[in-house]
């Protein structure tokens, strides 16, 4: 059987297997993942050559050799990214790549089936994992740059696409998680536990027609996010006032700026109790014999309560939670807490997203699709108290709740996709819109509802879109692809609302007296509009039945956020400072990738990559005063250089030994700021110059239960917080430490589809930070049974 046969044969094969995963994915992801019939080596890797930038994923069946508590975690292993999940139940788990971190997350697109999971509405909000369970995930894929004329600006840095499962017959599966955390720091010791359910019921008819319900419940509690400190002046420490109560319990250390500092406790809602549940719906059915259809709904609620922790005691080793203290080792140390300093909060909130599409079937000539989506906040309440944790639940005390009902963001894309002998070529339209409303409240009982409108800030966005890239197989083993975008993007109805003793009117700004005699001064913001262009050009060549060799140019122009351009927020623990003037992010991406694969189940692929962002949008937080305050920027040039390596081997060595390996090295650095001229030759905060991921699994085939063992490392060096590089001492609360986290898994199967398996995440307890701190040990329990 001659080589270029016995590829079309593979390549068919992988074609059939993956037919039920393309066809789940969405307008964007349909035309780059779905696996087609091609001449050359590559498609032995599940990847065809006319997918501009590179590929890496996991298949369910391999998820389930790592530890996989949240939806999130099935992206932990992968090359070049960093998932900042700070504990279970994290509505948070902020993406970090190559050339971006995890302060940038807009910089990172999310999808489930096609439906826009990404959140670039407030501070620090992630993709919404929430409306996925762990149970429907049929695969994961990361596709790495700006290099498809198919996806948004936002992809300049990468694109998670998750696929879910799409029933074949009836199908149905179970699990029941349980985890135990063991956390030790400042002295402190805690055990903090959460559970787990998770349901998928699902069935297709000979007529075509499926259906899926994907449910998920679960309750977690975190450890401390956060510690509120004080640090030594230039003189040293203060002096005590003559009325300071003597404590015991202070912690000392230095910050991550090598500053000496003065812990009291874990503060600002520092341990986050949470209760979550997720229900989602998804029809499909055949439209005769050339289109079909499909529905999705999902909804998701969560409530969570925030409290707190003083470390101190006074002689009769009562609880001191604010006023003025002395250190009782120290005496002449003087301090003052802040009444809210331990303020806990709480949060209610509910959402749902809704998904439609319709495609034809795949075949040769045109084909088209359309994929509408939209995302809505029903209710969402935030709860601030300023009184500390005992006062505050007892007696209530005033306080602040911030709402974000009827925030939320919608997409629509349509596609045309001609399938040629020579080409493939796709045409587009994309919109998508966000939209932010976020007022606070006073309220005189911090745990009702508030009336009196403190402050408030909204904006909507909107990005219109169209696009065409082609795939030329111009030669059986040269493939060229072609794409360009253009973007136009415009923010609108921008507001900032803030209530003042006095106002002055002025241009752009009104002033509403209150029956208080207050004023509410509103500053309204014009109208912007930008546009971006980007170009985009992968070369393939797939030199001989085992190599492919790639190179991939693109520009991707990432827009600002509602957020970025307009939050100017102030609450009890941190404030807010925006630019409505921000310039757009322009990332221009070159990679030259080679790919060595010399059978099934082995591959090797090593890639370089140069990044130069221009104006790129940097979001620095300052945790060192109180309230911390975060600020929102543009930076005129940062250049990232990086090296990365793919390294996946089945039965290596010895059968049922796998393998899965990479490592990401990257330098990336500011060329030029005249914003701020110090920071030019600076590393750009929370971007490690060495990334490794291994992931060793044996399984036992040969015995009928089937047991597993696998042994999982995540590695990351130290880098920056902080935009000078000034925080050099990284290994303490508030730096961005190294870390080199150990996972170990183990499973067998029994009877009637049932499957037990043991985890440890973190086994040898390594204290990490990325600001905050990483969870400690954590004993996983997980019983799954399927049908």
């Amino acid at each position: 059987m001659n080589s270029h046969f016995r590829v079309r044969l593979l390549a068919l094969s992988a074609a059939l297997a993956a037919h039920s995963v393309a066809c789940a994915q969405g307008v964007a992801s349909d035309a780059q993942l779905e696996t087609v019939v091609l001449l050359g080596r590559a498609l032995r890797a599940q990847l065809p050559t006319d997918v501009p930038g590179n590929l890496s994923g996991r298949s369910a069946e391999e998820l389930r050799l790592q530890n996989l508590i949240n939806p999130e975690d099935a992206l932990a292993q992968l090359p070049g990214l960093t998932v900042r999940k700070r504990y279970v139940g994290d509505r948070n788990a902020l993406l970090g790549g190559r050339s971006f971190g995890t302060l940038q997350p807009s910089r990172a697109l999310a999808y489930v089936d096609g439906y826009l999971i990404s959140n670039f509405l407030g501070r620090f909000d992630a993709p919404r994992w929430n409306m996925l369970t762990p149970e429907a995930i049929a695969r994961v894929d990361l596709l790495q740059g700006p290099f498809s004329a198919l996806l948004p600006g936002n992809s300049i840095g990468a694109t998670a696409l998750v696929t879910e499962r799409e029933p074949l017959r009836f199908e149905a599966a179970a699990r029941l998680s349980r985890h135990e955390q063991g956390f030790t720091l400042y002295g402190q010791r805690d055990r903090l536990g959460s559970q787990q359910a998770s349901a998928y019921l699902a069935q297709r008819w000979q007529s075509g027609l499926w259906a899926s319900l994907s449910l998920n419940h679960q309750v977690a509690d975190s450890q401390p996010m956060q510690y509120f400190n004080l640090l030594a002046g230039t003189k040293g420490w203060s002096q005590p006032a003559a009325n300071a109560v003597a404590v015991h319990g202070i912690q000392y250390d230095l910050d991550p700026n090598g500053q000496p500092r003065a812990v009291f406790g874990a503060n600002a809602g520092a341990y986050d109790h949470t209760e979550q549940a997720t229900a989602k719906l998804k029809l499909g059915a055949p439209l005769g014999s050339r289109w079909r259809a499909s529905l999705m709904w999902a909804g998701w609620k969560q409530h969570s309560d925030a409290h707190n922790r003083s470390f101190l005691r006074d002689a009769q080793g009562q609880t001191i939670w604010a006023g003025a203290v002395r250190d009782a080792t120290n005496p002449e140390r003087g301090f003052v807490i802040p009444s809210s300093a331990f303020a806990p909060s709480t949060r209610a909130e509910q959402h749902q997203q809704w998904g439609l599409s319709l495609k034809t079937q795949p075949a040769a000539g045109w084909n088209a699709s359309l994929v509408a989506s939209g995302y809505e906040i029903d209710r969402d309440r935030a709860h601030q108290a300023t009184l500390p944790d005992p006062r505050a639940f007892s007696e209530g005390g005033p306080g602040s709740v911030t709402r974000r009902d009827g925030t939320g963001w919608g997409t629509l894309e349509l596609q045309a996709l001609w399938r040629g002998t020579a080409h493939r070529v796709a045409l587009g339209a994309h919109h998508n819109r966000y939209r932010l409303d976020s007022p606070t409240y006073a309220s005189s009982d911090w745990r009702i509802e508030g009336t009196t409108l403190n402050q408030a800030y909204r904006g909507r966005t909107e990005v219109a879109s169209l696009y065409a890239q082609d795939a030329w197989a111009f030669d059986p083993d040269w493939t060229l692809t072609l794409g360009w975008r253009s973007e136009r993007f415009r923010a609108f109805d921008g507001e900032q609302l803030l209530r003042a003793a006095s106002c002055r009117a002025e241009a752009g700004i009104r002033c509403e007296q209150q029956a208080d005699g207050q004023f509410l001064r509103s500053l309204a913001y014009a109208e912007r509009r930008l546009q971006g262009e980007s170009p985009k050009a992968t070369l393939a060549w797939t030199v001989s039945d085992d190599w492919l060799l790639k190179l991939s140019a693109g520009r991707g122009v990432r827009f600002p956020n509602v957020e970025e351009l307009y939050n100017a927020s102030f609450s009890a623990t941190s404030q807010t400072l925006s630019d409505p003037e921000l310039r757009a992010e322009r990332g221009d991406v070159l990679e030259l990738s080679a790919e060595w694969q010399p059978e099934a189940g082995h591959k090797l692929r090593i890639a370089l990559v140069n990044d130069q962002v221009r104006d790129a949008i940097l979001r620095q937080s300052d945790a060192t005063v109180f309230p911390a305050v975060t600020r929102v920027s543009n930076v005129d040039r940062v250049r990232t250089q990086a090296l990365e390596l793919v390294w996946q081997a089945q039965n290596f060595g010895i059968k049922g030994l796998s393998l899965d390996a990479n490592l990401t090295l990257a330098d990336a650095v500011v060329r030029a700021n005249r914003r701020d001229p110090a920071q030019v030759g600076k590393q750009w905060p929370r971007i490690p110059k060495v990334r490794a991921n291994l992931l060793a699994s044996y399984r036992w085939r040969a015995l009928q239960s089937q047991p597993f063992a696998s042994l999982g490392l995540r590695h990351s060096s130290r880098s920056y917080g902080t935009s000078n590089n000034t925080d050099f001492n990284s290994d303490v609360y508030g730096g961005i430490s190294a870390h080199t986290l150990v996972d170990l898994r183990g499973g067998w199967q029994l009877d009637h589809g049932i499957e037990l398996a043991l985890g440890l995440n973190n086994a040898l307890d390594q204290r990490a930070y990325q600001s905050h701190p990483y969870p400690g040990r954590t004993l996983l329990a997980e019983l799954r049974w399927s049908l």
